[in-house]
């Protein structure tokens, strides 16, 4: 990273829902002064009145006509739009850094906007967000995947790390693949937790949270460090029985979460076979009873 610091910058934030606000935030904290947010809904205008105070709330174009940065943190499907109808209006000023936090695009959605003389950025963090104040906390050491022209790498490096997280450069042509590993990772883990505990609900455990909170958190820290040598458990094992047994209680149970189950297993399988963990003479039944299942999920 460059040692010089960024001279500081007017922002601007349109779109102030969890990730904006909270973005926005940052750079105030960074020294930056945000001057002017856009926000509809009464959550988004609520939470800027509680992470960005003093803050006024304006149109689009205001927002533009006040910012050296405008943050466009939209969700991916309105981004483009947004874009073209920008570039459409007097609203975007030569020099004028835009930078979007959209995880599939990189800075090619911005190629409108681009052609009227603005500075594009693509700066992602890969983190959930709830909107509050604790995601200040969470932004220390969590990653942005970047997407920048070299010119303007040092830039969105500078910013990134004043928010107190690193910068990942990922290529232009990867974007959508990276944010598909991250949303197969975060949102998927979070519907997979929850079936966890509704499952434990059944079997009577009155706070699943506890239960499981301390062997995932295991897990996932195992994961990190081990990779496929942190696969443990019946799957692992070649246990056939008793995953068959599981397949018969989930489908008895809760049977919207069979095929996931069913299909998680034999990805995990799959890679603990390639990995040695799991030996080809112990996979066999496992393989059967998880070929006997449906992969169609339960009408």
């Amino acid at each position: 990273m460059s040692e010089e610091r960024p001279a500081r910058l007017e922002v601007g934030v349109v779109g102030t829902g969890r990730v904006g606000a909270v973005l926005g935030a940052a750079l105030a904290e960074a020294g930056h002064h945000v001057v002017a947010g856009y926000g509809v809904s009464l959550t988004s205008r609520t939470r800027a009145g509680a992470l960005l105070p003093g803050v006024p709330l304006v149109s689009v174009d205001e927002v533009f006509a006040r910012s050296g940065l405008v943050l466009l943190t939209v969700p991916d499907d309105v981004l483009p739009a947004l874009v073209d109808g920008l570039a459409n209006t007097a609203a975007v000023r030569a020099g004028q850094l835009i930078a979007h936090t959209s995880g599939r695009y990189g800075i090619s959605v911005l190629d409108p906007v681009t052609r009227a003389g603005a500075l594009p950025l693509a700066l992602h963090p890969a983190m959930t967000f709830t909107g509050t104040s604790v995601d200040l906390q969470r932004l220390a050491g969590a990653t942005f995947g970047v997407t920048a022209p070299e010119p303007l790498w040092p830039v969105a490096e500078a910013l990134v790390v004043e928010m107190g997280s690193d910068p990942v450069r990922i290529a232009e042509e990867h974007r959508p693949l990276y944010h598909a590993a991250l949303a197969h990772g975060a949102n998927h883990l979070v519907t997979l937790v929850n079936d966890a505990m509704d499952l434990l609900r059944v079997a009577d455990v009155a706070e699943p949270d506890k239960v499981l909170g301390p062997l995932l958190s295991a897990a996932l820290d195992n994961s990190m460090r081990q990779q496929d040598d942190a696969l443990t458990g019946p799957v692992a094992r070649g246990d056939a029985g008793t995953v068959a047994s599981h397949i018969r209680y989930i489908d008895q149970t809760l049977p919207e979460a069979t095929g996931a189950y069913v299909a998680l297993a034999r990805r995990s399988a799959a890679r603990a076979l390639a990995a040695g963990r799991l030996k080809a003479s112990d996979a066999e039944a496992l393989l059967d009873v998880l070929a006997d299942v449906p992969r169609e999920p339960p009408r």
